[in-house]
């Protein structure tokens, strides 16, 4: 992966990073690129519904290591170094910098992103998500929150170790130092009826970092799925547009 515009058609190839191999997937038209974090345990294709409302716009996703086509590391990653492979998949897609979404587990990486490397981060939007320890805590069991939807189709399953290897990496994270030094325009989105993450989370989080907008929407946790992915979208790409004269370079 070296110049965007070839990579318009959506495929996933296995790539070496500093992190490790993993699954990266380029996607879209020529619009701005978005770089999306997924959620605990899930795999790129959970983006499917969000990707599919969205506008035209290069779309960069991947796998965690040890999660749907990424191998499972020797050692768990911290927060730090998944931040810091999130910039290696932007090196290896050839772009400068992007605006970045994170759900649920990947908004904390972004947190992470948009603070060790605010220069990579052009818009920073936080969907269902929290500070790590200093959270408000969820209501709904642990297990509960780790089911997969029903429209799931064809998920890879999450490996089991990649799964505690998951866990493992965002121990004793928090975001909470660093909150009021992200620079990047930020939205915060979340659930109404939220049980894994309560939504008094999101509002931490708008009111530490500086200038942060939040919105709420009628619904629970999993806002990736068909429905509420919708009206994720309807909310995000405003936000997004607004940062758009910016042009994001590319490397040749």
């Amino acid at each position: 992966m070296r110049d965007v515009p070839e990579h318009r058609a959506s495929r996933a190839e296995l790539i070496r990073t500093r992190g490790g191999r993993v699954r990266v997937r380029v996607q879209g038209g020529e619009g701005d690129p978005l770089l999306l974090l997924n959620g605990f345990t899930r795999p790129l294709e959970s983006w499917g519904p969000f990707i599919a409302a969205l506008g035209d716009r290069t779309v960069v996703s991947f796998d965690a290591p040890g999660v749907g086509g990424s191998p499972t590391p020797v050692l768990p990653l911290s927060m730090s170094r998944l931040a810091a492979l999130a910039v290696s998949v932007l090196d290896a897609a050839g772009l400068e910098a992007a605006d970045v979404l994170g759900f649920s587990y990947g908004g904390a990486v972004a947190q992470q992103l948009a603070f060790a490397s605010a220069d990579r981060v052009r818009r920073l939007v936080l969907v269902s998500t929290s500070c790590g320890v200093g959270a408000i805590p969820n209501t709904r069991p642990t297990l509960g929150s780790l089911r997969r939807p029903a429209d799931a189709g064809s998920w890879p399953r999450a490996d089991a170790l990649g799964t505690v290897w998951q866990s493992v990496g965002i121990s004793g994270w928090s975001s909470i130092p660093f909150l009021g030094a992200i620079r990047a325009p930020t939205l915060v989105v979340c659930g109404t009826r939220d049980r894994v993450v309560p939504p008094g989370n999101s509002t931490v989080l708008a009111h530490r970092i500086p200038g942060a907008e939040l919105v709420m929407l009628p619904a629970g946790h999993d806002l990736q799925r068909h429905g509420p992915a919708g009206a994720l979208v309807s909310k995000v790409e405003p936000f997004l547009a607004a940062g758009a004269a910016v042009e994001a370079p590319v490397r040749g």
